[in-house]
């Protein structure tokens, strides 16, 4: 049976049991004190508790029946109304399961258990429909930045197998270089994937710590770009993944790093602690930037008004690989553009 109907039986029955309590308790308290015998009396004829009964049994049946079926037509009305709600949450439940993750039950009324249910489902749907639309447009780039490598691979392939007196040395540095351009493409779409949905365990962690980790691994390339590297600041301590925010400092050095000045370039690389926060902050010079681009730097394979090109070190994941880390710690991450050029990034993670 559907729960309608048992809701329906379940109040009729409520209202016979009640109707049926009523009756007895007046056979018990006012029945039982009538004689049973014949009331000799000279006056007016008085009746006996087998005239009562016999007088009373008929209107009881007929009553306990009206109950009965004011019992079943009304708590089919009224399982209705009460049930309406989860129509319209099983109506969007199967849109949902169709694909329709546009639909909202937006429910009316007072904020009852219906209410709340409801819209923690609209809120559910609103968030699955933002992660399914990013993780279509991520797909669709990602496939988008394999297929390039795939392709000039394919290419120098062609080229090689027509001209049987080329060079293969250079062939094959050509072919080394994509294929590692390839394997760190990969490895940034698995870590990107996974920042926000791998646990992991937290552990008492030092920002500045950190910073100055990252800028010795770092080292080699901004002595090779001609980009000073300064690393200054009080101990920040926050609660976290030692990896992963070692991977976010590394990230943002890096982009500090490659976008950059061809020459003379600068990154300075701040930490500071402040009640509840520790905060990692990092300049560096550069062109100036249009704000609009900004707030666009944090999607996957956005490097300013362009995709990440095959020129730039990196694969265009880092700030975007960065974002994530900071979202499943707890932070905030603000991208301002600097008034004399380059970019100002600052990551606020709670304090400990």
């Amino acid at each position: 049976m559907s729960v309608r109907i048992r809701l329906t039986l379940s109040y009729a029955g409520f209202l016979l049991v009640a109707g049926t309590l009523l009756l007895a308790i007046v056979w018990v308290f006012l029945l039982r004190y009538v004689p049973s015998g014949d009331i000799a009396t000279s006056g007016p004829f008085v009746p006996n508790r087998g005239d009562l009964v016999r007088a009373f049994l008929p209107p009881a049946a007929w009553a306990l029946l009206f109950l009965l079926l004011l019992g079943l037509v009304g708590g089919w009305v009224l399982a209705g109304r009460m049930l309406a709600p989860l129509d319209r949450i099983t109506t969007a439940t199967r849109q949902a399961a169709q694909g329709a993750l546009s639909h909202r039950i937006r429910l009316e009324g007072r904020q009852d258990e219906f209410r709340e249910l409801a819209d923690s489902f609209d809120s559910m749907l609103a968030r699955l429909e933002a992660q399914v639309a990013e993780q279509q447009r991520f797909a669709a780039n990602a496939s988008h930045e394999l297929r390039t490598p795939l392709a000039t691979t394919q290419v120098l392939l062609d080229v090689a197998r027509s001209d049987p007196d080329a060079d293969t040395r250079v062939l094959l540095e050509r072919l080394a270089e994509i294929n590692g351009r390839a394997i760190d493409l990969t490895q940034a779409l698995l870590l990107l994937s996974r920042a926000e949905q791998v646990p992991f365990d937290r552990e008492e962690v030092d920002l500045s710590l950190l910073a100055e980790t990252a800028a010795e691994s770092l080292l080699p390339l901004a002595e090779r770009r001609g980009v000073a590297v300064e690393v200054s600041g009080d101990a920040a301590l926050t609660s976290g993944s030692r990896a992963l925010l070692l991977q976010l400092t590394t990230n943002l050095l890096h982009n500090a790093i490659v976008h950059n000045l061809p020459s003379g370039g600068t990154v300075s690389v701040t930490t500071a602690s402040s009640p509840g926060w520790a905060t990692l902050t990092l300049e560096n010079s550069g062109e100036p930037l249009p704000p609009s681009e900004v707030a666009r730097y944090t999607e996957p394979f956005q490097r300013g008004a362009d995709r990440a090109r095959s020129d730039h070190d990196g694969v265009g994941l880092g700030l975007a690989i960065a974002a994530r880390i900071v979202h499943a710690h707890g932070g905030t991450l603000e991208l301002v553009p600097r008034a004399e050029g380059g970019l100002r990034v600052t990551v606020a993670l709670p304090g400990t």
